[in-house]
């Protein structure tokens, strides 16, 4: 401060030492200069030119005006010059500017009390010149305010900002950034370091030093990068501050004294520490101390000196010069008089370049040129400087510039009078503009007007044409109908005499009917008899119903204790809690099995009569249904007989004679069954039941003797809860639970598979409500338990004779090409066995017969990874790593085969870092097998040993594992020893499990969780953590490669607050009880993909009570507002919930209830943490999160996707590669590379497998690849063979091509899987694909990961909706849905037997009428469509793609076509050459058309002023010629532009593209919006004059319907079905409901079929719904008839129930029902659903009608569930998924 203070008395002297200075400060450029007048030079000449030409004109100090006067220049007294005509002053002097030299410029500060500052002084921010840090400075109050610069602050900048160290007072001292090496509080938003030395403060990470650089005494590592600085383990001694090893003992103090015996190390260290920071201390304060200056008063002192020896030295040189110079004076005083005038020339050439300069600067701000501008008229003044000079003398070129110079003046005049004239004028600008805005407005209003009389002259037109053309129609159709109604009465004539024939026969037939009309009185006489009896008989039952009610009570009551005591379970109690579980299942067993026996003595005697009842009514039905059968043939004879044919009429004596025989069959039948019964006594009935009530009274007393057993059970129960909650971490609780766990592993292996069985008896045998929901909620426990088991992350020691057969929780068809388990494992090396016996068996994945399996063993000291799939086995022995090396704690092992090769992992963790010993060992089949062909049935998984009578293969036939296994992962799924079959000696007292050590890096505070999709977890109660506000706020991590789950949900009553992932970005809703309904906000901009397998950090704000924020990655994404509302919740889930609440009312607000699976981590609420493993109600979710379960092994494709990606390797040299795959569609492409010219792929051929390389293929021999099951295919290219392998079976052939061999890749090449972008020969492949490896260049052998494809075009990579193929199909050979379909066979006469129409008039007119309407119908049958119209738009790629192209089109390309759009965008025509480098389109852009085409590199585009998307029928022409372009709107508007013409041919190839674009086209050449689909109609395509009708291939395009339309599905009458994906099936029981609107009275509405002959078949006939199945016994069908008609245009609803063998049909309202034998052995099996038809070879031949549904369905639902079928896994043929005709 001293030194500002001074400042004033300073600055004058600063002043003249910068003006004895000048010359060299302004020649070096200071940073801050003192202007001195007079410090430019210019040349001579040029400044004698400029001077001339001022005093022609104005003097010095004046200007020349606009109006020629001079006046003069206000610069206050800053300046002498200014420019003419503006008058704004140029070389403002003593540091002012402005166009006046009225202010300071930035950086320094004047006197402005007393108006314009005279003079501006640098900033003293803190010293004037010396240290200025300020931008800028003001006064303020008396005193001088410094805005500083970025790195300092203080009132003066005397010192460094937060975050920077330096000392500005010192001179050339700055402030630099503080550097501590990333050790610093992280909390802080700069690191700290002291503000002068730089010295870092407060170190953390265990680091020290003067930028924390170096670890601190007792720790090593590197601070400065990996920030791994970890304690010694040297027992108190010091390591080596990098490589952490030991030092030498320090020596010990002397214990004689009477200092106690310490160890000094740490001292020295300390010490040695301290005195090397006080050597860099002093070096710093040495290095301050020879730069320090003591203020402005000494650097005066020292300037003073410096002039005083300046001027000696320049005395004693004159003195040296004046002895010297006699000699030379004359000289001297002649160069001095030379040197003056040199002077006084470059004194006027130095203010002319000024001068000049000055005007330069204000022509470049004036004209606005930039710097590089300004450097180029300086070099191009610079050559007409040097070409000036080069011309001497110029005098005649001075007569020039004077002229020029007049001329400039004139001119100079004349723009100051425009300029004054362009001021007045500017002024008007506004009025006019708004005038003309004004006229604009009345003009589009015109144009409006007569846009509009335009229209209507033109619809005008349009009617008065299409009435004449129905006048005309008219006049035709009255002529056909008098010629056929003649035709009609002569035919009339003949069908009276055709028809007295089969009046006689139908008079038979009649009596026939009478007669079996009385056999069905007496069959239904002798059925009601029988009912009365079974009415009698179950009048004995009531005390057994009792009985098994109390039973069932009993069961609730324990089903609801297991329901708690699941509740309770958490992390450190998963197992002493699974022995709750374990108890009561117990109890529950017992119970049941008493239950079990008494309702078996109770129903056996009932349900034998019942069976026998049953069968004989099923029987009569079987036969009435016969009867009625043979009936319709005979009716159907009836209306069909010809009496001119005497064979047909014999035909139908013999079924009149079958049906008579099989009629007196019936009666005969019927009465043997009704002696039958009366034969039976009802005395032998009474003893039985007598038996029953005894056995009842028995299991009543079992029952009680079972609960006294189980009540200390009970008592056990609740005291192991009370000590859990006390549980402390100690060996003696360990053990305790240890030897719980045993006994719950034992209690459990023998509860779980006889309680299953028990329930299925109970089940199918007690048909009360109370008992099944009890047993229904008992699995629904059972099926949780199992998933709790699963993940208890507790190990299991092995003694050598114990072993866990495991269930492996996976379908053995996910193993066969791919397989993957990791576990943990742990030595006992101190048991003596192992020393005398060290080679042990691990595990043993397989079949019982030891031929296919994969396993792990321990032989000579290696972990041995051994694997056979057929043939000879492979083993890979890690023998970088003996065994006998291993440490003391757990091991990770990781055991990985792909196809033939396989690999293993061993990691080696620490318990104290993160640092790791990894090692990888490989090895393959030699053979050609690639599969591991595991039998569900005869797999087995065995752990640390095997049963006695289990044969090992002699690889793994060794003695039991001794120590601790806990297995983690197989596959994608968590897996744990605890979900067993069966366990073999597991004594857990003895022999209790290993304490598993958390790894460092698992103690981080954010703990990851993972989820399965099952689980869930639950936090109760959650404002104990923090409370609702004004801003609440969730915070939460996910992590996950699936398009859908569940991440939050609140619910209370019917209000809720769901927060869910929709098709891979976030979806949330809710509804705190506003009267408006839910709210929804959702990412619908699509900002934030959450399914890429990264973190993303989710943000839930709720502000104010009324609005919702979604914040995704610390970005806003979405808000929306609502009533103001506090949130009204306690509990929160998280990654699920319980079924029971997904499937409620409040489920039908969520997007979907599926769990979310993937990772989560760092839950918080209003910023508090919860550990989700600890809430009481969390329930199956684990600790971790697996990298596996997040890798994108499987991807799924809908016929127009791909994925893409690239490596370092040439596929046509050394390559080998595989895939699973599976498919209903017989072609597509699989797999395609491209290497120039050379093309390899992998394709489906008619259901076969082809691989074409270069042009030799090799093809499967089997053709039945789209069974919808996995096949594995693997491809070897040699350069001597191509291989092709699937499911084993190889194909090879030679390799033509063997000079390409060995070439090595030059680039990176791409390769494609389920398609690919360019145009081939096969369509794009529908199904799933997975499990891909490569051998390449850059990385090993491993499975791909689809995520990190850098190409995904509509590909789903999480799920495959053909995960399970419909059996029907296998029998099917269809055709690729992706193709185009051929017209189908119009089913018009669906008869066998015809009247034969003589009139092949009469004939086409009938078939047009039974096409257009059913009689029994209301709507036709045929909506009313278009004729030769298409519908485009149903998906972003609708289109029609035709191959043929003229030969001549590139000379001449003629188009027209008709459309009619609402679409504001659009394609409608589309063709190009492979590159698009050549194309033509018209597409619509805002509602106008645009033709667009190239010629050569010019792109020529026309385009519409009028719209077009106005819903109406418009012709459009459009040609290119050979050097114009036309396009032609309804014959009005014709557009043109000329191109010049090109040498070359425009060349373009197939397909043609009409109404769409396959993906990736076009996009090069035209705008995003409009390259999607064209929606709306187009027809009357023509090219060159000549109709294009049948199209190539064809995507999501339907007939142009006309009239209103409707949500629905649309199936038309060509033929079509859909068939569901595997998420909905029909199994033993089921409802599905759902809304049809037929167009004809028959047809099949449902279907299901499995391969061993079941089946279920809905249908209508005839306006009759029935419902029919086969449930492997035989056939038993119901139906509803409505007494209005189902085809009367309006809607119905159709329910059907299913239980077992009991089927019930509701068709609004009117219900009936069947109850069908019971097949005791009975499978729900999962089978494909087919809605609106079915193949042909499906159909069985008892079914009454094969015809396909014709109509609309919607809100189509099973189980509650809605479908939906654009999710469907197969359309086909002619269905309108989205839209219905509504008339």
């Amino acid at each position: 401060m001293a030194l500002i203070s001074a400042w004033p008395f300073v600055s004058p002297i600063l002043f003249f030492l910068r003006c004895f200075s000048s010359s060299t400060a302004s020649s070096e450029g200071g940073v801050f200069q003192f202007d001195i007048e007079g410090s430019a030079a210019v040349s001579t000449q040029e400044a004698t030119v400029i001077r001339g030409q001022q005093q022609a004109e104005c003097q010095e100090g004046f200007y020349r005006t606009s109006s020629g006067k001079c006046s003069p220049c206000d610069c206050n007294g800053n300046a002498n010059r200014c420019l003419d005509g503006s008058g704004i002053c140029v070389d403002c002097q003593r540091n002012t500017t402005g166009q006046h030299c009225e202010q300071c410029p930035d950086g320094f500060i004047g006197d402005v009390v007393r108006g314009v500052p005279t003079f501006c002084q640098p900033c003293p921010c803190p010293l004037p010149a010396l240290a200025n840090f300020a931008v800028s400075c003001y006064r303020k109050s008396g005193s001088v305010r410094c805005v500083c610069k970025e790195n300092y602050a203080g009132p003066n900048c005397e010192r460094c900002a937060p975050g920077y160290y330096g000392n500005p007072l010192l001179i050339g001292s700055t402030c630099k950034k503080c550097d501590c090496s990333g050790n610093s509080d992280p909390n802080l938003i700069f690191e700290d370091c002291d503000e002068v030395t730089g010295q870092c403060r407060n170190c953390l990470r265990n680091t020290t030093g003067f930028k924390c650089e170096r670890c601190a005494p007792g720790y090593y590592g590197d601070a400065r990068f990996a920030k791994n600085c970890t304690e010694c383990n040297c027992g108190g001694r010091m390591c080596d501050s990098q490589t952490g090893e030991c030092l030498a003992d320090s020596p010990q103090v002397s214990t004689g004294t009477d200092c106690p015996t310490i160890s000094c190390d740490k001292c020295i260290w300390d010490l040695t520490d301290d005195i090397r920071l006080a050597v860099l201390a002093i070096d710093e304060s040495k290095s301050t101390l020879l730069s320090i200056s003591t203020g402005v008063a000494a650097q005066k002192r020292l300037n003073d000196l410096n002039l005083t020896t300046t001027h000696l030295q320049v005395q004693i040189l004159m003195t040296f010069f004046l002895i010297k110079g006699l000699l030379i004076q004359r000289e001297t005083i002649e160069t001095n008089n030379r040197a003056t005038q040199l002077v006084h020339q470059l004194s006027n050439m130095r203010d002319n370049i000024q001068e000049i300069s000055s005007k330069m600067n204000y022509y470049a701000i004036q004209q606005e040129l930039s710097p590089e501008e300004i450097a180029q008229k300086l070099s191009a003044a610079e050559e007409t400087l040097k070409e000036i000079r080069s011309h001497k003398p110029f005098t005649n070129q001075r007569q020039l510039a004077h002229e020029e110079e007049y001329a400039a003046e004139e001119l100079l005049l004349q723009v100051e009078d425009f300029h004054e004239r362009y001021n007045d004028t500017r002024s008007l600008v506004s009025d006019v503009l708004e005038q003309l805005s004004e006229q604009d407005v009345k003009l589009s209003d015109l144009e409006e007007a007569l846009d509009q009389a335009l229209d209507y002259v033109i619809q005008t037109d349009d009617i008065n044409k299409e009435n004449t053309a129905r006048l005309q129609r008219r006049e035709e159709q009255h002529e056909n109908i008098k010629e056929q109604t003649e035709e009609v009465n002569s035919i009339l004539l003949s069908a009276t005499n055709i028809l007295a024939g089969p009046q006689k026969v139908n008079s038979q037939l009649s009596e026939i009917i009478k007669n079996v009309s009385g056999i069905y009185a007496e069959i239904d006489g002798a059925k009601k008899e029988l009912q009365e009896k079974i009415a009698n008989l179950s009048l004995f039952d009531d005390d057994l119903v009792e009985k098994a009610m109390q039973h069932a009570h009993n069961l609730r009551r324990l089903a609801d204790e297991l329901d708690r005591n699941l509740y309770g379970v958490d992390t450190n109690g998963l197992v002493q809690r699974a022995i709750n579980a374990s108890n009561v299942y117990e109890n529950i067993a017992g119970y049941i099995e008493e239950a079990n026996e008494a309702a078996l003595l109770a129903l056996n005697s009932t349900n034998r009569v019942n069976d026998a009842a049953v069968g004989i009514d099923t029987q009569i039905i079987y036969h009435k249904g016969k009867s009625e059968e043979l009936l319709n043939r005979a009716m159907e004879l009836h209306r069909t007989a010809d009496d001119s044919n005497d064979l047909t009429i014999a035909d139908t004596s013999r079924h009149v004679n079958g049906t008579f025989a099989r009629m007196n069959a019936l009666r005969s039948h019927l009465m043997r069954a009704i002696t039958k019964m009366q034969s039976a006594e009802p005395e032998e009935a009474r003893e039985r039941l007598e038996q029953a009530k005894l056995k009842t009274a028995e299991a009543v007393s079992a029952t009680m003797t079972v609960t006294q057993a189980t009540t200390p059970m009970d008592e056990n129960v609740r005291l192991w809860s009370q000590n859990l909650q006390d549980f402390q971490h100690n060996s003696a609780a360990y053990d305790s639970a240890v030897h719980s766990a045993g006994d719950a592993v034992k209690k459990l292996t023998e509860v779980f598979p006889e309680l299953l069985d028990k329930l299925r008896r109970v089940e199918q045998k007690a048909p009360a409500n109370n008992i099944s929901s009890s047993i229904q909620r008992i699995r629904e426990l059972i099926a949780q338990t199992r998933s709790v088991a699963s993940k208890v992350q507790v190990s299991m020691m092995f003694g050598g004779q114990s072993a866990v057969e495991v269930n492996p929780k996976i379908n053995v068809e996910e193993l066969k090409s791919f397989t993957s388990m990791s576990l943990y494992i742990k030595f006992q090396k101190d048991n003596p066995e192992l020393a005398t016996s060290p080679d042990r068996f691990i595990l043993y994945l397989g079949n019982k017969n030891a031929k296919t399996y994969i396993g792990l063993a321990i032989k000579n000291d290696n972990l041995v990874y051994i694997y056979n799939l057929g043939d000879e086995d492979v083993e890979i022995p890690l023998d970088a790593k003996p065994v006998s090396t291993w440490p003391s704690y757990f091991s990770i092992i990781k055991i990985e085969r792909i196809g033939r090769h396989g690999k293993m992992f061993l990691t080696v963790p620490s318990l104290s870092s993160t640092a790791e010993e990894k090692f990888i060992k490989k090895g393959e089949v030699p053979g050609p097998g690639s599969l591991l062909n595991l039998e569900p049935e005869n797999a087995v998984f065995y752990v640390g040993g095997v049963p006695p009578d289990f044969k090992l293969p002699p690889s793994l036939n060794l003695p039991g594992f001794i120590g601790c296994l806990e297995l983690a992962t197989l596959n994608d799924d968590v897996i744990s020893l605890y979900n067993f079959k069966h366990v073999y000696n597991i004594d857990t007292t003895t022999s209790p499990p290993c304490a598993r050590n958390k790894l460092a890096f698992t103690q981080s505070r954010a703990v990851s969780y993972f989820f399965d999709g099952s689980g869930y977890a639950l936090a109760r109660n959650i404002e104990r953590r923090g409370r609702f506000s004004q801003v609440t706020r969730f915070d939460i991590e996910v992590r996950t490669p699936t398009d859908n789950g569940l991440i939050l949900l609140m619910i209370n009553g019917s209000m809720f607050f769901s927060l869910e992932m929709h098709n891979g970005f976030l979806y949330l809703r809710y509804d705190f009880g506003f009267s408006t309904g839910p709210v929804l906000l959702e990412d619908s901009m699509k900002k934030a993909q959450i399914n890429d397998a990264k973190f993303h950090e989710i943000s839930i704000i709720y502000h104010n009570s009324k609005k919702m924020i979604l914040v995704v990655d610390r970005r806003h994404i979405k808000s929306v507002d609502n009533e103001r509302t506090a949130m009204p919740f306690t509990d929160i889930y998280i990654g699920g919930a319980p079924a029971e609440i997904l499937h409620s009312s409040v489920g039908s607000h969520l997007a979907g209830s599926i769990g979310f699976k993937g990772c989560m981590k760092g839950f918080q609420f209003q910023k508090k943490d919860f550990n989700l493993l600890e809430e009481p109600g969390t329930l199956g979710i684990s600790y971790g999160c697996p990298e596996d379960s997040l890798m994108s092994r499987k991807a799924y494709f809908n016929g127009e996707s791909f994925i893409g990606s690239s490596q370092k390797a040439s596929l046509f040299s050394e390559f080998e590669g595989g895939f699973n795959f599976r498919t209903l569609q017989p072609n597509g492409l699989l797999f395609y590379y491209s290497e120039g010219s050379d093309v390899l792929s992998i394709s489906m051929d008619r259901g076969a497998v082809v691989l074409n390389a270069s042009g030799t293929k090799i093809q499967s021999p089997d053709r039945n690849y789209n069974d919808g099951k996995t096949h594995f295919i693997v491809t070897s290219v040699t350069p001597e063979r191509y291989e092709l392998t699937v499911d084993d079976k190889k194909q090879s052939k030679k390799n033509p091509a063997k000079d390409r061999a060995g070439k090595g890749p030059d680039s990176i090449k791409k390769f494609y899987f389920g398609g690919s972008p360019f145009r081939t020969q096969q369509a794009n492949f529908t199904g799933c694909i997975s499990n891909a490896y490569f051998t390449r260049l850059d990385r090993e052998v491993e499975v791909e990961d689809f995520q990190q494809y850098s190409e995904k075009v509509q590909t789903s990579l999480y799920g495959c909706p053909v995960e399970s193929p419909p059996v029907a199909l296998l029998h099917k050979k269809g055709k690729n849905s992706s193709k185009a379909k051929g017209n189908r066979n119009k089913k018009v006469g669906r008869d066998k037997d015809k009247i034969q129409q003589p009139s092949t008039g009469l004939k086409k007119l009938y078939q047009e009428v039974n096409m257009q309407r059913d009689p029994q119908c209301h709507l036709p049958m045929n909506p009313k469509a278009t004729e030769h119209a298409y519908q485009y738009g149903g998906t972003a790629n609708s289109r029609q793609e035709f191959d043929h192209i003229p030969k001549d089109f590139s000379q001449r390309a003629q188009f027209s076509i008709s459309l009619k759009t609402h679409s504001s965008h659009g394609m409608i025509f589309y063709v190009s050459d492979q590159k698009e480098t050549n194309f033509m389109a018209l597409f619509v852009a805002h509602g106008r058309l645009v033709f667009m085409f190239n010629a050569g590199h010019q792109k020529i585009r026309i385009k519409s002023q009028e719209k077009y998307n106005d819903g109406l029928w418009h012709n459009v022409i459009f040609i290119r010629g050979k050097n114009i372009g036309r396009l032609v709107i309804d014959g009005l508007r014709v557009l043109e532009e000329p191109f010049s013409g090109i040498a070359d041919t425009w060349q373009v190839t197939e397909p043609l593209y009409i109404g769409g674009v396959a993906p990736g086209k076009a996009v090069k050449n035209i705008q995003i919006n409009s390259v999607y689909s064209f929606s709306g109609c187009l027809s009357n395509l023509q090219l060159n004059g000549r109709s294009i009708t049948s199209a190539s291939q064809t995507f999501s395009v339907t007939p142009c319907f006309e009239g209103p339309s409707e949500a629905g599905t649309y199936f038309s009458a060509e033929g079509g079905y859909v068939v569901l994906d595997e998420s909905f099936s029909l199994g033993l029981k089921f409802e599905v409901v759902f809304e049809i609107r037929p167009r004809s009275s028959s047809g099949i509405l449902l279907h299901g079929h499995s391969v061993n002959g079941e089946y279920l078949n809905m249908h209508m006939r005839n306006g009759q719904v029935t419902v029919k199945l086969n449930n492997g016994i035989r056939d038993f069908s119901t139906s509803v008839t409505l007494k209005q008609s189902l085809c009367d245009g309006r809607w119905h609803r159709i329910a059907v129930i299913r239980d077992a063998n009991v089927v019930q049909l509701d068709v609004d309202s009117e219900v009936n029902h069947v109850v069908g034998p019971l097949n005791p052995k009975a499978i729900d099996h999962r089978e494909p659903v087919f809605i609106g038809g079915v193949p042909e070879s499906l159909l069985t031949p008892s079914l009454t009608t094969r015809n396909s549904f014709i109509g609309c369905i919607r809100n189509f639902m099973i189980d509650e569930k809605p479908v939906s079928f654009s999710k469907a896994a197969l359309v086909s043929g002619a269905v309108s998924i989205n839209s219905c005709p509504a008339a």
